[in-house]
């Protein structure tokens, strides 16, 4: 309200409810016009505080109604905030749960790769080791038609059975030497799938939680501009509860002024915090008035009737 309230009650109240007895002085007015003027201004007066006292009622249970829904607002604000937080932990969690894992995976996958450089180096030592003893082997079947003769003439002879013990002995562990390699490349070639196959899987996990956490990121982004937003909505509904307390404290304050006049006038202390105790007390008085109008005109209706009976 653009006018001072605490003014327009002290205008309106205190030059028109306040109702003097008729003073002598008017004489040229007769009782019953005075009585009519009166009427007029109780009138005016009983108007203007039944539009004050309804006016003050609806902007009392607006000021309530307002409160309530700023309290209801406060309460969904702070659940939406305490759940934004706790998707914020379980997110960290979880980012921290998948980095770690990719971490371990991207360790298992050196060790895996140790392992099959270690298991190329054994390979390729078996081989050489193969190598050699094919060498060998082609360097003594020159040997072996010859033996064969020699055996046949000569089978008394143990140094010639030693040779041959050992000829087989050398030949078994070749064999078992080629048996070994062929297992060797078999092992290599599965860890190579296997490797192969796991990278191409950690690859694959690895792209779908940065997928994963890309759509955080924006949902998190998201959070955080519509957390912007509440914030000055926030703002704003703290300022217009402010600017309707400083009204409300306004009105008490005219209501208490009026009340003061009322009780100056009445001289009394009667005392009433409530400002509803206050417009009753208010309204009482106006009552009080009125009643008293009414003996005035009517004893001046009285008079009036009884000045013409002793002309």
């Amino acid at each position: 309200m653009t006018v001072s309230l605490e003014e327009y009650f002290r205008t309106t109240f205190e030059d028109k409810l306040l109702v003097k007895m008729p003073e002598r002085e008017d004489d040229h007015l007769t009782p019953a016009t005075r009585l009519l003027e009166k009427r007029r201004e109780m009138s005016e007066v009983e108007q203007a505080l039944g539009a004050q006292k309804e006016e003050f009622q609806m902007k009392m249970e607006s000021l309530q109604q307002r409160r309530e829904e700023l309290e209801r607002k406060e309460f969904q604000l702070k659940e939406s905030l305490l759940k934004f937080d706790k998707f914020l932990k379980e997110n960290d969690s979880k980012r921290a749960r998948a980095i770690k894992k990719a971490h371990d995976e991207r360790d298992l996958r050196r060790a895996k790769e140790r392992e099959i450089l270690r298991l190329l180096e054994e390979k390729k030592d078996l081989q050489g080791s193969k190598d050699k003893l094919l060498g060998r082997l082609n360097k003594h079947k020159i040997y072996h038609g010859y033996l064969e003769r020699t055996l046949e003439a000569a089978e008394e002879f143990h140094e010639i059975r030693e040779i041959i013990a050992r000829y087989e002995t050398l030949v078994a562990t070749h064999t078992d030497l080629l048996d070994k390699s062929h297992k060797t490349q078999d092992a290599v070639e599965r860890e190579k799938a296997s490797l192969v196959k796991f990278t191409e899987e950690k690859n694959n996990e690895i792209l779908h939680y940065n997928n994963k956490l890309a759509k955080l990121q924006t949902r998190l982004d998201r959070a955080q501009s519509e957390a912007v937003k509440w914030e000055s909505q926030w703002t704003h509904i703290k300022n217009t509860a402010a600017k309707k307390t400083l009204l409300l404290g306004r009105i008490k304050m005219a209501t208490h002024n009026l009340f003061q006049l009322v009780n100056k006038h009445l001289k009394q202390q009667t005392v009433a915090e409530d400002t509803a105790d206050q417009l009753n007390r208010i309204q009482m008085f106006i009552m009080d008035l009125t009643q008293i109008t009414t003996e005035i005109k009517r004893a001046a209706a009285v008079e009036t009737s009884a000045v013409p009976s002793s002309s």
